[in-house]
């Protein structure tokens, strides 16, 4: 059942191209953004940046409709963003303020959006992939023609969760599209190190799962392959997954030095492969916009991420009455 490498590519405007730069470009400077604030002491706890990794999720969601669920890992804030969640609304959740999506008892790991149908980020390591699953699985007993992200790491895929979890959703035929974001390293292991089989899509062969390997590093290729993904489950086919092969450039999180490998190794992804800059060159090979245009851009972008900034540091924190509020559900009362 497995498929190979995935090397499609999409016809897309020049309006998409650049939509495309600008939604990559808002998560990298976001990123940066919190990465300072982190450094300031103004974000607590855990913080795992989403830097390098860009095009994974901004692809994927070109390749979304309106109702389709997501949900992911603790490496979130590039996906909340992606789906069109507020960067005023994440940074003050990062910062522990009330004007959070969490109402600031969430923090990095731990927000939401229904509105946006965005199901979180999960600090537990796997513990969404079921929980997307239940997703996908709600669209399938109501008939409808949504389609479930479940996002998870290279470190996450040798959890026996997802074994099962795969084995659930082929035999429901669930529309959940497994996507795992290898970014080589997991926690700090290396993927040649922790793991013999290093090509995860192709374990849904064992289920009877259709799967690819995408290039991570080229937003437009993680596009064609969203479509193809979405296209299969859309069809009542069951579920797909997609192995996106991306690299993120700092730590696994604001406090890992990354020892584990070389600054060059680093650099040398920044130079050859970094997912904006390629989509850059495309725009100004293909002359849809000027080098002054895309600056202009950038400082667009800066603003709206230095504006989020201010609102995070100027929203008041949390209540202490909140302590006790979100704690159960509000169940609708159930016809007889």
């Amino acid at each position: 059942m497995a498929t190979r490498k995935s090397t499609a590519k999409p016809n897309i405007s020049k309006e998409e191209l650049l939509q495309y730069y600008r939604d990559m470009l808002l998560i990298r400077r976001f990123e940066e953004k919190a990465g300072q604030l982190y450094g300031m002491g103004l974000i607590g706890g855990f913080c795992h940046l989403y830097i390098g990794q860009e095009a994974v999720v901004v692809g994927l969601e070109a390749s979304a409709d309106e109702g389709d669920k997501r949900v992911t890992s603790y490496r979130d804030h590039g996906h909340m963003l992606a789906c069109g969640m507020d960067p005023k609304g994440v940074m003050a959740e990062l910062t522990g303020r009330d004007g959070g999506y969490s109402k600031g008892k969430g923090g990095s790991m731990h927000m939401f959006s229904k509105e946006k149908h965005f199901y979180g980020g999960h600090g537990i390591v796997a513990a969404q992939v079921p929980i997307g699953a239940g997703l996908a699985f709600s669209d399938m007993y109501k008939g409808t023609d949504r389609v479930t992200f479940i996002y998870f790491g290279d470190g996450a895929a040798n959890q026996g969760q997802v074994a099962e979890t795969y084995n659930m959703a082929e035999l429901w035929d669930l529309p959940a599209v497994f996507v795992i974001e290898n970014n080589q390293y997991a926690m700090g292991t290396s993927v040649k190190r922790a793991t013999k089989s290093p090509d995860f899509w192709e374990r849904g062969a064992a289920y009877g799962i259709e799967g690819e390997a995408v290039d991570g590093m080229d937003v437009l290729a993680v596009k064609a392959a969203g479509e193809k993904a979405v296209a299969h489950c859309r069809a009542g086919k069951g579920p797909y997954i997609l192995e996106i092969m991306t690299y993120r450039y700092r730590g696994h999180s604001m406090s890992d030095p990354a020892k584990y490998r070389s600054r060059e190794e680093v650099q040398k992804i920044r130079e050859e492969r970094d997912a904006i800059e390629h989509v850059r060159e495309l725009i100004l090979q293909g002359k849809h916009a000027s080098d002054d245009d895309l600056k202009a851009i950038d400082k667009d972008i800066k603003a709206v991420v230095n504006e989020a900034a201010e609102f995070a540091k100027e929203s008041p924190e949390p209540a202490l009455e909140e302590l006790y509020t979100d704690i159960y559900a509000d169940v609708a009362p159930q016809n007889a």
